[in-house]
């Protein structure tokens, strides 16, 4: 028992220096709708705190807080806004073609730029294959308008390059009157003259309380998850949610999951820490393409993946909504305490 109190201190400790870390000299707004208070980081090239090229720059959230619990934080050991995830915040990422990469990669000569949704026009490198955790250099970051509301913020970015992709990217991240909801609203329209054609996925990184990953830590799913790759039992899958049977080491666990239908009622995901009580319920509004399930000692999240697409002169609107609760905490005895 003091073992375990003395790690949830240490936790405690360490999340809070590594939360002043990540939110202290750059841009952020703060928003609550008196139940939930959160901080966002605000995109900017010069000083973001993100400025890599891997995630969509808007909607990083480096707190928020409901009932006394911590949903987010920084989750990795140093902030180095070059680096291509440290970043907080249910983050996301827009992946076109086959390999993953950016809109018209595979057409784009080295030297010349493509473009990254959510970050701008980036330089090709002479490459085999892109590189998703890579950070390229931005040749031109597209432009951002904020507004700040009491308990929303406001993102817009117009692009238009030269091979005839252009777009208006919005993203609201708006937290719910009288509710502890905080709603994620898209919108991409294509202003160009080429098909817009990509995934695009939420990484979640959920880190509730800042609890170590281990038997404290659920994920319920409302399909039977099936793990694509050995996981040498470091996870496990319990009927309809994954466990962690141990506290995870430095080693993580990554798979993709099979057992879920490409339909909208299985974009449905629940984290729960139940030993501090607090847990979040995330759906959207989109047909679930496919969700992977990554964890590390510090965060365990699903990762969702929708399809996009739209034609020249469309529009495409969808939300992702994040429902946080609290419940009597669990004393926990599975193995590994």
């Amino acid at each position: 028992m003091r073992c375990r109190i003395t790690t949830c201190l240490l936790a405690c400790v360490l999340s809070c220096g590594l939360h002043a870390q990540v939110a202290q000299n750059f841009p952020k707004a703060q928003i609550s709708n008196g139940l939930i208070h959160a901080e966002i980081m605000l995109p900017n090239p010069q000083n973001g705190s993100y400025r890599s090229t891997r995630f969509d720059w808007s909607g990083i959230i480096s707190s928020l807080q409901y009932q006394g619990h911590e949903y987010f934080g920084q989750w990795y050991k140093v902030h180095d806004p070059k680096v291509h995830d440290a970043i907080t915040g249910p983050v996301e990422e827009f992946r076109a073609s086959e390999k993953d990469s950016g809109l018209d990669y595979e057409e784009t000569k080295p030297g010349d730029a493509f473009v990254r949704i959510g970050v701008g026009m980036v330089r090709k490198p002479n490459e085999k294959d892109y590189r998703a955790y890579t950070t390229y250099d931005i040749v031109e970051p597209a432009k951002w308008k904020v507004r700040r509301h009491k308990d929303r913020i406001e993102f817009t970015q117009q692009l238009r390059a030269d091979d005839g992709y252009a777009y208006l990217y919005s993203k609201t991240v708006r937290l719910v009157k009288g509710k502890p909801e905080l709603l994620i609203v898209h919108s991409l329209k294509n202003t160009g003259t080429k098909l817009i054609e990509t995934t695009q996925y939420n990484h979640n990184f959920f880190v509730i309380d800042h609890e170590i990953v281990g038997p404290d830590i659920d994920l319920k799913f409302v399909f039977t998850p099936k793990f694509a790759r050995d996981l040498s039992g470091r996870a496990q899958v319990q009927g309809q949610k994954i466990i962690f049977p141990h506290e995870l080491t430095d080693k993580g666990v990554f798979t993709e999951l099979t057992g879920s239908a490409t339909d909208v009622k299985d974009y449905d995901f629940r984290i729960e820490n139940v030993k501090t009580g607090a847990g979040v319920h995330i759906t959207s509004d989109q047909s679930l393409l496919k969700v992977n399930f990554w964890a590390i000692r510090t965060v365990a999240v699903a990762e969702p993946y929708i399809r996009i697409h739209i034609e020249p002169g469309q529009e495409l609107r969808w939300r992702v909504r994040y429902d946080f609760y609290t419940m009597p905490p669990s004393n926990n005895t599975a193995a590994g305490d």
